[in-house]
């Protein structure tokens, strides 16, 4: 997915959030800002954009995003049980409506056993809960952080509409992938 392709979907979030009175907050690891960039590229983003952290080193997800400690040494910090910390965190230290986490393993290194380069996780923090979405991206590191942009995006815009239109639906449930997750120390986040 090309820059321009990345800023049509926050233009999309954009349009929608500001329609609905919604603010939007990011925490990166993997992606490195690209969500935050794509979000401000947009002109009048200012106006649901609240800010972002890119917590890339596991102490700045436990300092600013308030991750338990634990839960990285117990899940690592590619883990859906990190993204939900990490998108929760976000969310109520920035004080908006919806918080996008990504943390992955973008490559070409980092790769331990059961957490192969291109392992993803997605999590959204609502006023209904959290969402989370694993993802297995096979291409090279610029391809693994535009594809988790990309995720993170689609999933925002989702849940953004679920609420702009009234039904939020059932939450704080991970996909069904997220259930084998296992975990285990380490990570690249």
């Amino acid at each position: 997915m090309t820059e321009p392709e990345l800023r049509l979907l926050a233009g999309r979030l954009q349009e929608i959030c500001l329609g609905a009175g919604l603010s939007v907050a990011t925490a990166e690891s993997c992606t490195g800002g690209r969500v935050i960039d794509a979000l401000t590229d947009v002109a009048g983003s200012s106006g649901y954009v609240r800010g972002g952290v890119v917590a890339y080193a596991d102490a700045i997800k436990e300092e600013l995003l308030g991750v338990p400690a634990i839960v990285i040494r117990q899940h690592g910090a590619v883990s859906a049980q990190v993204a939900r910390a990490m998108a929760a965190g976000a969310r109520t230290r920035l004080g908006v409506d919806l918080a996008v986490a990504i943390t992955g393993i973008a490559g070409p290194s980092g790769a331990m056993s059961g957490k192969p380069v291109g392992l993803t996780y997605v999590a959204v923090a609502d006023p209904a809960g959290i969402e989370i979405r694993r993802f297995a991206w096979s291409g090279d590191r610029e391809a693994n952080k535009d594809a988790s942009a990309r995720a993170a995006l689609e999933l925002l815009l989702e849940r953004a509409s679920a609420i702009a239109a009234g039904t939020p639906g059932p939450r704080d449930a991970a996909n069904p992938a997220d259930a084998a997750d296992a975990g285990g120390p380490g990570g690249a986040g």
